[in-house]
């Protein structure tokens, strides 16, 4: 069952700058992964600091895989180091999915 992970972060403005580069890091390799379908993160046009992430897997196994990948360590010690906080990320496993329009 293919499943997305949904939610936000926050990193204090003073480091959203210092935090790029590994974030453009962790896209890249997390895109790579087998089983990664869309992987993105966003800056909330209206309140700085937030970040939407949207992650969509083939399946469970996938983002297990992900989770346990050797780029998630660096980038966890990056967010720690810039005071990545609030962290408020959801996976959903995706029952149906139909195209809108």
């Amino acid at each position: 069952m293919k499943v997305i992970v949904a939610g936000t972060v926050r990193v204090p403005p003073e480091n959203i700058e210092k935090l790029r580069p590994h974030m453009h890091t962790m896209l890249a390799a997390s895109r790579a992964e087998d089983g990664c379908e869309t992987y993105s993160y966003g800056f909330d046009a209206r309140d700085e600091g937030l970040v939407r992430v949207f992650e969509i897997w083939r399946d469970q196994a996938a983002i297990e895989a992900h989770f346990k990948a050797p780029h998630m360590a660096p980038w966890r010690a990056a967010g720690a180091e810039l005071g990545v906080f609030e962290r408020k990320l959801s996976l959903y496993e995706v029952a149906s999915e139909r195209a809108l329009g």
